[in-house]
């Protein structure tokens, strides 16, 4: 259970992962011994599973974004682990989620212009068997776009 330290100093973290632990404790009003435990428990738990760097997509070239909605009639797990691991070595799914309602599946999807999405799509829809369904949507412009968890 996560106390009220516990939650500043994984907010501290999800607004600057390279915060100093002395920074951390100073904000959270703790010693940096205790802090850096703190931390590691967090760590070893599973609360935090990476540091990373966010990048900026738009400078990046990457300007247009896809969800990709997949239905299928194929729901066997075999079929699943197949379809999973394929899509998972898709570098351009930056997000992919199996659904309720609708849809089966849904993928968000981040190439340069229409023209990588095409060969994007063409590549998955030639390399998955089982698809009944591949609708996407593309988005005209990001509103908000955070990896900011709320801790309560």
């Amino acid at each position: 259970m996560l106390d009220k330290k516990d939650k500043l100093i994984l907010d501290c973290l999800q607004r600057d992962a390279s915060i100093p632990v002395a920074d951390i404790a100073d904000k959270v009003g703790l010693t940096v011994s205790p802090c850096w435990k703190r931390l590691k428990r967090l760590e070893e738990e599973g609360y935090i599973t990476q540091r990373v760097a966010l990048l900026d997509s738009e400078k990046l070239g990457l300007h247009l974004t896809a969800f990709v909605n997949i239905k299928t009639q194929n729901h066997s797990n075999e079929w699943y682990e197949a379809f999973v691991s394929e899509v998972s070595d898709f570098a351009e799914v930056i997000e992919f989620f199996r659904m309720a309602g609708e849809f089966d599946y849904m993928m968000k999807v981040l190439v340069r212009d229409m023209a990588a999405f095409d060969v994007f799509y063409k590549r998955l829809v030639n390399s998955v068997s089982g698809l009944s369904e591949v609708t996407s949507s593309f988005a005209m412009e990001k509103l908000k776009n955070t990896t900011y968890l709320p801790l309560g």
